[in-house]
């Protein structure tokens, strides 16, 4: 399995609060759609029809048990208990 290093880590962090920062903008109204779907569409959110999709990457495949149950418990409490998994090793929540 991939270790990320302090590098990955840094690397995560920084676009995790990059994202939370868009995310602030666009509630608080400063962005409009437009400007804000490439953003989401960068990290993975959709819009499908009425309703949000997010799709949450698994590098390479490979999970460990406490990251597995991280992604239950986001299905339990934002979702309807279940994601679908895809074809490409990514977690889809509706």
């Amino acid at each position: 399995m991939y270790q990320y290093n302090q590098i990955d880590q840094r690397l995560v962090r920084e676009r995790v609060e990059e994202y939370r920062g868009q995310v602030q903008r666009r509630v608080a109204g400063d962005l409009d759609e437009d400007e804000f779907r490439p953003l989401r569409l960068m990290n993975g959110l959709y819009l499908q029809r009425h309703a949000y999709m997010l799709r949450v990457a698994v590098p390479y495949g490979l999970m460990r048990s406490d990251q597995v149950r991280k992604l239950a418990f986001i299905a339990d409490h934002y979702d309807r208990g279940y994601g679908h998994w895809t074809t490409r090793q990514n977690l889809q929540y509706n």
